[in-house]
């Protein structure tokens, strides 16, 4: 049995069509306080997955989950940023306190032999090194890049006390259909509203790696069934990058607006906020070894999310 935590949300739901796509026993749970049922309310009535509305915050919650469960893809996580530097607790009960509980639950359970876990580039903060590889030190400069930090830490700690092998991902920003959250998603609805400009948070000039979501997967699976060390890490991005300027830009040509792209708020050195990562680009060799490589470059994957979103939000252009 294959235990997938946020397995309602935005790359848990496409992580767990996926799996059931290869024929695995999938359970699924999730508070659905930011995950969506509707993502996966076909496979639970069709019986081809198992669904448990719990909180990785009770413990109780998790054990029920982690019966007779061998693998655990842990990708249940408040993935808000900007919110962690706002209110920080959030981010420790959500990811740390609910990374803790799974850890505790699948070492009292004994039925878990590995944990395939979604971290984030966020862990390296404001790389001195780009494209940054897996040995660069990590310095978050969000409460989220910490919490993340931390479940690495603890994901380490639990393979090497209690021997529950441990994969740890470093995403770079992932998109695709089901996004409720990010750039893309913000721009479209800002433009739904107003049409004639688009507000953009910092300079503009932030560029980062974006990777589309079927990649995200792909490389999830992928981990779990060729890495045989007790724990590793492994970043999962794109070869290229983007600005946020850029994806305006796509964005407005999507819908086919004439909106003026404004800077607004942010930073005095251009970031969208405190603890946002200005740039970022990772160093992806160490995962194409293993046979991997992303299947679009970064404008693609955006421009490919943002035509899907408008269909899939019903926004007529």
């Amino acid at each position: 049995m294959i235990l997938v935590t946020g397995g309602a949300g935005f790359i848990g739901s496409h992580l767990v069509d996926a799996l059931v796509a290869k024929g695995k026993d999938v359970r699924v749970i999730d508070n659905l306080s930011l995950g969506r049922l509707e993502f996966i309310s076909k496979l639970v009535e069709e019986g081809k997955i198992e669904f448990i509305k719990g909180d990785l915050r009770n413990f109780e919650d998790v054990k029920r989950s982690l019966k007779d469960v061998e693998i655990v893809y842990h990708f249940a996580a408040n993935p808000d940023v900007k919110l962690s530097v706002e209110k920080p607790l959030t981010h420790f009960e959500d990811n740390i306190l609910g990374t803790f509980n799974v850890l505790e639950a699948a070492r009292q359970l004994g039925t878990v032999k590995k944990i395939v876990f979604a971290s984030s580039s966020t862990v390296y903060g404001d790389a001195k090194k780009m494209p940054t590889p897996e040995d660069h030190i990590l310095e978050p400069i969000s409460v989220y890049g910490a919490s993340k930090v931390a479940g690495e830490a603890l994901l380490s700690a639990y393979a090497y006390s209690y021997g529950i092998k441990g994969i740890s991902i470093r995403y770079a920003n992932i998109v695709g259909p089901r996004l409720r959250h990010g750039a893309i998603y913000n721009f479209i609805n800002f433009l739904v509203r107003d049409s004639s400009k688009l507000p953009i948070l910092g300079d503009g000039t932030q560029r980062k790696s974006y990777l589309y979501v079927s990649d995200a997967v792909s490389a999830a699976i992928l981990l779990e069934e060729k890495v045989t060390k007790l724990f590793d890490t492994y970043n999962v991005g794109n070869v290229d990058w983007i600005t946020v300027r850029e994806i305006a830009e796509i964005v407005i040509n999507v819908m086919g607006v004439n909106a003026k792209i404004v800077s607004m708020g942010g930073t005095p050195d251009g970031r969208g906020w405190p603890g946002d990562v200005k740039f970022m680009i990772l160093n992806i060799s160490k995962i194409r070894e293993l046979g991997w490589k992303p299947s679009m470059s970064s404008r693609e994957a955006v421009e490919r999310t943002a035509k899907e979103l408008i269909k899939e939000l019903g926004v007529k252009v």
